[in-house]
């Protein structure tokens, strides 16, 4: 029985996608070679090059992919908040604190800047400076942040902010110490965003 051709292609590009994940987690972007995880996917250069242009497009693709998984799980942990200002701070310390993770760490925070350039110009950065920026507008309305400041300036702000946090945690010699520092330093930054009773 013939599968549909759409389906064959979906399972080609996750094929690839997965196995260009676990070598770029476990041994790096550099070190990963375009034969060792076409061969252990059980596909061709060709198949890569036809799906992805390249490992670029590759790691562009497993960046998509992890980055996916970190908004549902930024999301999942933000929704148990009390209050909208708990929920921006949660899902803003949850994304930090992801850089504790090896995977992470090393494609999204070490490996994916150092190839891709500056993650605020990746595709995703204007979804979540969106989602920031719808954030603090409602915080404004509802008088919890300071009246005055510019929300999509300040998005872009704290994006930043978490974003070179995170960079600073993955590239530390001791990232458990210091994730603390940076956690308490961010927390200590929004909270200058509030209203003064």
């Amino acid at each position: 029985m013939h599968r549909p051709r759409k389906e064959m292609i979906a399972e080609t590009r996750a094929k690839l996608i997965a196995a260009a994940r676990h070598a770029f987690g476990t041994i790096g972007y550099a070190e990963a070679s375009m034969d060792d995880f076409t061969a252990s996917a059980g596909l061709t250069r060709g198949a890569l090059y036809h799906h992805f242009g390249d490992k670029k497009g590759l790691l562009q693709a497993v960046i998509a992919e992890i980055d996916g998984e970190m908004a549902a799980r930024v999301n999942e942990v933000a929704s148990k908040a009390p209050t909208r200002w708990q929920h921006f701070v949660d899902e803003c310390t949850t994304y930090i604190e992801m850089a504790l993770e090896p995977e992470i760490q090393r494609i999204m925070f070490r490996d994916g800047p150092a190839v891709l350039g500056d993650p605020a110009q990746w595709s995703n950065a204007n979804a979540c400076t969106a989602s920031m920026t719808d954030h603090l507008t409602a915080l404004q309305e509802e008088g919890v942040v300071v009246p005055d400041l510019d929300p999509e300036t300040a998005s872009r702000l704290i994006n930043g902010a978490s974003s070179q946090a995170a960079q600073r945690i993955a590239n530390s010699k001791d990232p458990e110490a210091t994730s603390k520092k940076a956690i308490a330093a961010f927390k200590q930054l929004l909270e200058g965003l509030l209203k003064k009773a």
